[in-house]
C-alpha cells in the first residue's frame, strides 16, 4: 500500500491550458455529462459485484478502488452530471464554475496518489495569501499562510496577541500531528478510532482535547487572543457549514477539521484547482471508468434491495450482492424502505441534517474594491476574504435563522477562482463563489422562490459594506440556499456535508461504512472522517468491502 505525500503539483501541467485539461479528461470533455454508456437493457442484464448508488466525487473515489481491485462495478447518478456538490456548470454563458464546493484542502493525498491524479491533469494553486479580514473601522488582516508574514500581520494589527496566536496555531498543529501524521497511522485512513484510542494519541494535551471536544470556537479564541476583531476574524472558521452558533459547544472542532489536511505536503494549506473543483470529481471517475467501472448518468434507483440490488424507476432492475449509497443516510433509509434496520434508521434519524448555508455563484466585471485596502488586484484576492460579524451579530443572525428569519447581516466566505484560472471565465470578467450563513431552510414567511432576490441583495450587501464598488461590480449572480442545494444535488435538508461534522457526530460517532442490512453499505461525507471534497471516505468503503468480501469468500471456502 501506498501512503506517499506528494509535494509539486502545482507544477505537474505547467505549461498546459484548461481546455487542454478538460480534453485530457474524458469525463471533463462532456462536463461530466456522461449519459449511458449502453442500452438500458444491457446495463440490467449484466452480472453486477457491486452497485454505487450516486456519482459524487466519494461515489466515483469508491468506484475506482474497486473496479482497480478487479469487481465488476456500475456507479448510478439520476442527474445528468456526475460529481453531486462536487461539479462543474455553466450558471452564465462561457463561464465555468462549481457550484458547491470551492476549494481544495482536505482531499487526501493518498487517494491524490493511489488514482494518480496529478498524471490525469490535477493542478492546484496554493491560496498561501491566506485570510483576509477587513473591518467597518477601515483596520484590516491578512492572516497569511506563512508563519512569519502572518506574525507580522499580528504584531502591527494586535501586538498583544503575537504569543496567544503562536499558542493558538501550536495547539492546531499539535493535535494535527497526533491524529493525522503524514503516514498511515492518519486516523482518517480505515475505520474510525475510539475515544479511547483518540485519547491514547493526546496523552494528556489538555488543550487539544479541549479543541477537539470541547470548546466553542468563541471560547476557543477567548482563550488565546484578546483583541475582539481578532476574535472575530476567525469565528466563521468554527461554523463552516455547520448549523450552530460560534458560542456553541464544540464549534472550535470545525476549524481543527478543516486545519487538518496535508494536501501537496502542505499542512493545513488549501487552494484553488485547475478548472474548479469539480476537476476532482471528473479525475475520480476518469480513473473509475479506465480501471473497468461502469458509469450512467440519468439513471435513478428507486429501491435499494439489500442482498439483492437495486430497482430503479424505469421498472428494471439491476443485480449485484453488494450495493454502496452515496447518498445521505436519509436518502439511503428511503430507498431502503421497510427493509432498513430500525435501529440504524433511528440513528440516522437522531443526525441534525438541516443546512444554514446560501451559496452564491456570482459573475463580475470587476474584482471588488475593499476599502480597508484599496485596489482591485492585491494580495488579498489570491487568498480567501471573509465579510466578519461582531459577536453580537453572529448571536442575532443565528437566532434569526432559528426563528425562520433572515438576519441584519451575514457571515460571508469569498473566493475567486478566475484570479488563479483565467479560462473559466470570459476576457475581462471574473468569478466570485460567496459561501454565506445563516439561512433558515424554510421560512416564517414566504418561501425561497419568493425570497431569493432578497437573500441575494442581503448577501451581496453584507460583503458590499466592506468595499466601494460591489453594486457595479456585478453582471448576475446565482443563489441558492438550502432548498435549491437539497433540490440540485441531492442532499437532504441541503446540508453541505451529509449531516453536522459537531463532536456527537464524528470519529466514532459518525456513521460506519458498514450498515446492519445485508450488503449495504455507505460511503459519503456521512461516514468518517466527515464532510468536505476528501475522497478517503469513498476509499475506506472500498476497502470495508473488499475486507468482508475476502471474509466471505474464505467462509465459503472452508
Amino acid at each position: 500500500m501506498i501512503f506517499a505525500y506528494v509535494s509539486g503539483y502545482l507544477v505537474a501541467m505547467a505549461g498546459r491550458d484548461v481546455d487542454t485539461v478538460r480534453m485530457s479528461s474524458p469525463t471533463a470533455a462532456t462536463l461530466g455529462e456522461i449519459g449511458l454508456p449502453m442500452p438500458m437493457r444491457d446495463l440490467a442484464s449484466r452480472a453486477w459485484d457491486v452497485i454505487i448508488v450516486g456519482a459524487g466525487h466519494n461515489g466515483l473515489a469508491c468506484a475506482a478502488y474497486l473496479a482497480r481491485a478487479g469487481k465488476r462495478v456500475a456507479v448510478l447518478e439520476s442527474r445528468p452530471r456526475v460529481g453531486g456538490a462536487c461539479t462543474i456548470e455553466e450558471p452564465f454563458p462561457g463561464v465555468r464554475m462549481s457550484p458547491c464546493a470551492y476549494l481544495a484542502g482536505l482531499l487526501h493525498p493518498v487517494v491524490v496518489t493511489e488514482l494518480d491524479l496529478p498524471a490525469r491533469g490535477f493542478e492546484w494553486s496554493p491560496a498561501t495569501n491566506g485570510l483576509f479580514v477587513p473591518f467597518l473601522d477601515d483596520s484590516s488582516i491578512q492572516l497569511w499562510d506563512d508563519d512569519k508574514r502572518c506574525e507580522d500581520e499580528i504584531r502591527a494589527f494586535a501586538p498583544g496577541d503575537v504569543e496567544g496566536w503562536r499558542a493558538m496555531s501550536d495547539v492546531i498543529r499539535r493535535l494535527r500531528d497526533a491524529l493525522r501524521p503524514p503516514s498511515e497511522r492518519d486516523l482518517w485512513i480505515g475505520e474510525a478510532p475510539t475515544r479511547e484510542q483518540i485519547d491514547e494519541r493526546l496523552g494528556g494535551d489538555e488543550e487539544a482535547r479541549r479543541l477537539l471536544f470541547e470548546w466553542s470556537m468563541a471560547e476557543f479564541v477567548e482563550h488565546y487572543l484578546a483583541d475582539e476583531r481578532l476574535q472575530t476574524a476567525y469565528l466563521g472558521q468554527g461554523v463552516i457549514g455547520t448549523n450552530a452558533s460560534p458560542f456553541d459547544a464544540g464549534t472550535a472542532s470545525i476549524r481543527f477539521h478543516h486545519a487538518s489536511g496535508r494536501l501537496g505536503g502542505m499542512a493545513g494549506m488549501w487552494g484553488y484547482v485547475k478548472g474548479g473543483m469539480g476537476m476532482v470529481s471528473f479525475y475520480f471517475c476518469d480513473a473509475a471508468r479506465e480501471a473497468g467501472a461502469i458509469v450512467a448518468t440519468g439513471v435513478s434507483v428507486s429501491q435499494i434491495l439489500p442482498g439483492e440490488g437495486v430497482a430503479l424507476e424505469g421498472g428494471e432492475r439491476m443485480y449485484a450482492p453488494v450495493v454502496i449509497s452515496n447518498a445521505d443516510p436519509r436518502q439511503t433509509r428511503r430507498l431502503l424502505g421497510a427493509a432498513a434496520d430500525a435501529g440504524w434508521s433511528a440513528r440516522v434519524e437522531e443526525i441534525p441534517m438541516e443546512g444554514c448555508t446560501v451559496k452564491l455563484n456570482v459573475l463580475l466585471r470587476e474584482l471588488p474594491d475593499f476599502i480597508a485596502r484599496p485596489g482591485r488586484d492585491q494580495p488579498h484576492h489570491y487568498g480567501q476574504i471573509n465579510a466578519p460579524l461582531t459577536k453580537s451579530e453572529w448571536k442575532a443572525g443565528f437566532a434569526a435563522a432559528r426563528r425562520g428569519e433572515l438576519p441584519e447581516h451575514l457571515w460571508c466566505e469569498v473566493y475567486f477562482q478566475s484570479v488563479h484560472d483565467a479560462t473559466v471565465a470570459p476576457t475581462g470578467l471574473h468569478t466570485m463563489s460567496v459561501f454565506a450563513q445563516y439561512v433558515p431552510y424554510s421560512f416564517s414567511r414566504g418561501t425561497w422562490e419568493e425570497r431569493h432576490d432578497e437573500v441575494r441583495r442581503l448577501a451581496l450587501g453584507s460583503l458590499g459594506r466592506f468595499c466601494s464598488n460591489m453594486e457595479r461590480a456585478v453582471v448576475d449572480a446565482q443563489v441558492l440556499g438550502p432548498p435549491d442545494i437539497e433540490r440540485k444535488v441531492g442532499l437532504t435538508g441541503g446540508h453541505i456535508f451529509q449531516g453536522e461534522c459537531l463532536p456527537p457526530f464524528m470519529w466514532s460517532n459518525r456513521l460506519s461504512a458498514r450498515t446492519p442490512m445485508r450488503g449495504v453499505y455507505l460511503c459519503g461525507a456521512c461516514t468518517h472522517p466527515g464532510g468536505s471534497v476528501i475522497g478517503i471516505n469513498g476509499r475506506n468503503a472500498a476497502m470495508a468491502v473488499l475486507k468482508d468480501m475476502g471474509e466471505i469468500q474464505l467462509q465459503a471456502r472452508e
